[in-house]
């Protein structure tokens, strides 16, 4: 088994700092991908304060305005402040282009791909969880359930033997309404609903006893730095790089991408009960130098894994990874 009995996960809300920068670089990348899917884009954004500094490498027929991008998105999310927005895009270096033009990976590293058979969405019950509330809250904002609620917010959820022992959600939310309100709201609205019996689940809301101040009001966001939100929730071993911003030439996306896909595949088919598999490629060369997969046993399943072609223009080919869906999947976790 690869999951300890006791384990705590989390997510956040499409407003919190970090998220926003992944939504603005994926939208980015998206936008690149709309006009020339074969751009080459590797995209990180990074806001304090009323500052937004977007930087990176595109190699791409497509012409873009990025801070208009950016002003796009941040809107989109809810916030109405003004950011000053600083662009330094740079075409991407020809030493790594020169191996990937013939096919080859975009980056040397190690990926992983995780399934279970414990819920329909093939993932731990605490992470589809976690995910569900961050999610509904953004939902209850949007549709004016709790007029109250800004952008910005955090859930966690604690499993304890495939039980939800404590259930964590920060909302964050305008001045003159009260914590007592807000618990007594979340709890009907979003807590209950989604977790079912709360009777032996201790609840904690806004813990601090105040939030009104969030995203880049309050805190800085960078992109790449929710990768356990994105993944595994922590759970499962990561390889470090992160996914937005980047095409699928990058393997740090589309391997893990690919992991993902296989281990989900495995299990699907009953060959395992959990899979996790993991990849590792050298930058410039098509063919990955590891491919492994083991069960909820140990037990070494890799052949099943290199059935499948993982060089990454089969792997893009196989996903449709030259489409402009990145920014919609950006958040509440990639699988």
């Amino acid at each position: 088994m690869f999951i300890p009995r006791t384990y705590t996960v989390e997510s956040v809300t499409s407003g919190h700092p970090d998220k926003v920068c992944d939504q603005i670089s994926d939208a980015i990348l998206d936008e690149c991908l709309r006009q020339d899917p074969f751009s080459r884009v590797a995209v990180e954004t990074f806001g304090s304060h009323g500052l937004l500094v977007i930087g990176g490498e595109i190699t791409s027929k497509a012409q873009i305005d990025y801070a208009a991008v950016a002003r796009n998105v941040y809107a989109d999310i809810g916030y109405t402040d003004e950011l000053k927005i600083i662009t330094n895009i740079v075409r991407q270096s020809p030493d790594i282009a020169q191996g990937v033009d013939n096919g080859g990976a975009g980056d040397q590293g190690i990926m992983y791909g995780y399934a279970t058979d414990e819920t329909p969405e093939f993932l731990p019950l605490g992470v589809v969880l976690a995910h569900r509330l961050a999610r509904g809250l953004e939902i209850l904002r949007r549709n004016n359930t709790l007029p109250w609620l800004r952008p910005d917010g955090k859930t966690q959820v604690t499993v304890e033997n495939g039980r939800v022992k404590t259930v964590l959600v920060s909302a964050q939310h305008t001045e003159g309404v009260s914590q007592k309100e807000i618990r007594a709201a979340l709890i009907e609205h979003l807590i209950q609903p989604i977790i079912g019996d709360i009777a032996r689940v201790e609840i904690l809301t806004n813990s601090t006893g105040k939030f009104v101040k969030g995203g880049f009001g309050a805190d800085t966001g960078l992109t790449g730095r929710k990768i356990m939100v994105d993944t595994y929730g922590g759970l499962i071993p990561h390889g470090g790089g992160c996914f937005s911003g980047k095409d699928a030439t990058k393997v740090d996306r589309s391997g893990a991408y690919m992991a993902r896909h296989v281990a989900k595949e495995l299990v699907a088919q009953g060959k395992a009960k959990e899979c996790l598999v993991s990849v590792a490629y050298a930058i410039g060369r098509a063919e990955p130098v590891m491919v492994q997969a083991v069960n909820e046993k140990g037990d070494d399943i890799s052949a099943l894994a290199l059935a499948y072609d993982w060089c990454p223009n089969s792997i893009i080919n196989l996903l449709n990874l030259r489409q402009p869906t990145f920014t919609a999947g950006c958040c509440y976790g990639h699988f």
